[in-house]
């Protein structure tokens, strides 16, 4: 693992130092994660204001509640892949005596159901949960507040049903299947259901005083899959490791890949924050972070993944009440990205053109616009040259003869074809059933 230079290191140090005292935390741990592990943290103040000098490391756990909802998804996701359920599948499949029924996975994932927030009961005052049968029960009771996709709204009652879906399909309970198809092959030994081990103190800091208060520890009981997870920074580089590439074993790439697609706007007023299948996707200048926070009493926390650089940023807090806690995550990552970057792969040159795409190589116009056809790896790209050099050409692949499908960029999932003529040579193309000539035409000239 590269390791960073010591003027980065200074920086993120002192950007955790001052973010605690501004938001007086009494305890974070704070890191960055590249090449599959943690690159760089830090621990400031105390992980139990008993023992004040010292601070918490990457093995001791923090609650990490909502991140939670992140590995309920991919469980979900991984069960849709194996066969047993459709994102189209409505909660009527599962539970056959719902009124709400007509909810669609899909939209509980993305927090687009329209369902009310909390389960039924002021549980945030009473500090108690419900158990899973009464989950299921007291649903009847629950209120959708808004049609579906009408907007972005938060559920974690939502989120715990989709527990109990997982339980139903996978035979056993959302536990059993997060430990063995999540944190066993990922060996995240130190990710459990509440607390197992060394931990940080929770806290809330009053704000007309410097005297932090304990904050108790909930049972969520029934609500687990929606928050109920304690784990370490050490646990979340992995998860953020996985998330940036992920393991077949665990999940499909391609599937995750899905689950970074916005589904619906969080910010609907500038469209820097949107969700996509169990991930905020967050935008940060030109970059666009895959993660998730996390509030429970006494700690709130976030991991947030550059995939495209594989960098990822955590904070776990001991506060009730910390500063922007995704700012603060994507924040670390950034100032790795931007001041100490990973060294740039060196260009390889090819081995070798398929014969196939030899006259399919060029310049080429559909709709009076150009187009360039290429080979890069033996396979065939496409992009306009006035492409913006953030975007993706468009890659082929080879479906029979002279017939190839777009598989990523510009117009994915379609076809293009290429017609000879009686001697044949390459005449035209066809793509997504427009007409790609050699020469730029108006619509209607004849080839």
């Amino acid at each position: 693992m590269t390791e960073l230079q010591p003027s980065t290191e200074r920086t993120l140090r002192r950007l955790v130092l001052e973010r605690q005292r501004d938001g007086r935390v009494p305890g974070v741990f704070a890191g960055v994660v590249r090449q599959g592990g943690l690159v760089w943290s830090t621990g400031v103040g105390a992980k139990d204001l008993d023992q004040p000098d010292t601070a918490p490391g990457p093995d001791d756990q923090f609650l990490i509640a909502s991140n939670t909802k992140t590995f309920t998804a991919v469980l979900i996701m991984r069960l849709r892949d194996e066969g047993k359920l459709s994102l189209d599948d409505t909660l009527a499949r599962f539970f056959p005596e719902t009124q709400h029924g007509s909810i669609a996975i899909r939209q509980c994932l993305a927090h687009a159901t329209g369902m009310q927030r909390e389960p039924v009961g002021d549980i945030w005052e009473t500090l108690q949960n419900p158990d899973e049968e009464t989950l299921v029960r007291e649903f009847e009771q629950a209120e959708r507040v808004h049609p579906p996709h009408r907007l972005w709204h938060y559920s974690n009652l939502v989120y715990s049903m989709l527990g109990q879906v997982v339980a139903r399909l996978d035979g056993r309970s959302w536990e059993e299947s997060l430990r063995a198809r999540i944190l066993e092959p990922l060996e995240m030994r130190r990710t459990t259901v509440g607390f197992d081990g060394a931990h940080a103190q929770g806290y809330y800091v009053p704000p007309f005083s410097d005297v932090p208060t304990p904050e108790p520890v909930l049972d969520l009981k029934g609500m687990n899959p929606c928050g109920g997870l304690a784990s370490t920074g050490e646990d979340l580089a992995r998860w953020s490791a996985f998330v940036a590439d992920p393991v077949a074993e665990v999940l499909s790439p391609d599937t995750l890949e899905e689950m970074c697609a916005p589904q619906i706007m969080i910010d609907a007023e500038r469209w820097t924050a949107a969700m996509g299948l169990g991930f905020f996707l967050q935008r940060s200048g030109d970059r666009t972070y895959v993660g998730h926070t996390g509030g429970m009493p006494g700690h709130v926390t976030a991991l947030f993944t550059d995939r495209e650089v594989k960098t990822g940023g955590v904070v776990l807090t001991s506060s009730s009440t910390p500063p922007d806690i995704a700012g603060w995550a994507i924040a670390l990552a950034d100032n790795v990205t931007e001041n100490d970057p990973v060294e740039l792969e060196p260009w390889r040159p090819g081995t070798s053109v398929p014969e196939e795409l030899v006259p399919l190589l060029g310049r080429w116009y559909s709709e009076g616009s150009a187009f360039d056809f290429s080979v890069r790896a033996g396979r065939l790209e496409a992009r306009t040259p006035k492409q913006p050099a953030h975007q993706p050409p468009s890659v082929f692949e080879r479906v029979g003869d002279d017939l190839y499908r777009t598989v990523s960029g510009r117009e994915a999932g379609e076809l293009l074809r290429v017609a000879r003529d009686a001697a044949g040579a390459v005449r035209k193309l066809n793509w997504a059933t427009y007409l790609v000539t050699r020469a730029p035409l108006a619509f209607g000239e004849q080839v």
